[in-house]
């Protein structure tokens, strides 16, 4: 599982918790289906611009709040630069 995209997913389940709304509800709000939300949510589908862009809009945030403060995740393979 990639790092961020378990804290973005993280950070949409919290946001929609704290709304009190459901899978079902986010899914219908942002034209998704809503296994491909519990997806996201566990950080195990690599989601597209526009999906983000969608989830964003039906929790009633801006992408950059979803987005903002990501830790720097260094990378140690030897094959990886790190950054």
């Amino acid at each position: 599982m990639d790092p961020y995209l378990d804290i973005l997913g993280q950070r949409i389940r919290a946001t929609r918790r704290e709304l009190g709304m459901s899978q079902e509800r986010l899914a219908h709000e942002s034209g998704l289906d809503r296994s491909y939300v519990g997806r996201v949510e566990r950080g195990e589908h690599n989601l597209t611009f526009v999906s983000l862009v969608k989830i964003a809009r039906a929790l009633g945030r801006d992408v950059a709040a979803l987005t903002i403060d990501l830790p720097l995740i260094r990378r140690t393979d030897a094959d990886t630069p790190i950054h």
